[in-house]
């Protein structure tokens, strides 16, 4: 079985390129910063992995992806080889995203993102504190027109 789960942050924003022919296909490269889960005195904090994305996966990329973000990965490892300009003969090896989804909310993504800002359209607002009676109950009230700032309906 060949499946690879990964968490980390971009190194830089997404490189997408389209397919030619008359069903375009969208790929996506970009690398994953991977913490160490355990540092060696003189060794690196992370793992830099590189991934490629199609479709629908390497959209998303493209429409939501910057450097800094934090993400999760599920995929499988691909290898390969070409011949570079030198003649010399390369080896590569790169994980296939399959899923990727976000792996910390905007809020605390805003300080590690080289980008601020409202991006994608969404506004960002300050999550209400529970008050006494909140706490009381176990239940938290929602503000009045709060459906009106989701980005969603």
């Amino acid at each position: 079985m060949n499946k690879v789960i990964l968490m980390g942050r971009l190194t830089r924003d997404p490189e997408v390129r389209y397919s030619q022919g008359e069903n375009s296909l969208a790929i996506a490269r970009y690398t994953l910063a991977v913490d160490r889960r355990f540092k060696r005195q003189g060794e690196q904090d992370a793992d830099f992995i590189s991934c490629v994305a199609f479709g629908k996966s390497a959209e998303f990329a493209e429409k939501y992806l910057r450097q800094g973000t934090k993400i999760a990965v599920t995929g499988r490892i691909q290898t390969g080889s070409y011949t570079n300009r030198d003649g010399q003969k390369v080896y590569t090896t790169e994980v296939v995203v399959e899923e990727s989804e976000f792996a910390e909310s905007k809020n605390a993504s805003a300080g590690n993102a080289q980008t601020s800002g409202a991006e994608g359209g969404y506004q960002q607002y300050q999550r209400p504190q529970p008050s006494a009676a909140a706490a009381a109950d176990g239940f938290m009230n929602i503000p009045d027109g709060i459906d009106e700032e989701l980005p969603f309906n």
